[in-house]
């Protein structure tokens, strides 16, 4: 992701921040907003190659091994998928 993205962001915390001091919005940095989405698309079953797609990642290959800890039961999904068929 461009820096350039990460910085406007921080920008426009900050002046959200001074205009609504008494409700302010914690300091994160963009990039985390990308880990949530993800982490909610997978928490949803969405398809991990669509998750991939939409993080902009080269291959799943990525997207799985950095959120495999999201999916953890997912022998167990594909086997209740498997006896739900029979």
């Amino acid at each position: 992701m461009p820096q350039y993205i990460s910085k406007r962001f921080q920008l426009y915390e900050k002046a959200y921040n001074k205009e609504n001091n008494k409700a302010p919005i914690e300091i994160i940095r963009f990039h985390d907003l990308k880990h949530t989405h993800a982490t909610w698309l997978l928490k949803k079953r969405i398809n991990p190659k669509i998750v991939s797609e939409r993080l902009g990642h080269a291959n799943i290959s990525i997207t799985l091994d950095t959120y495999s800890h999201v999916l953890p039961d997912i022998q167990k999904q594909a086997i209740e998928s498997i006896e739900i068929m029979q």
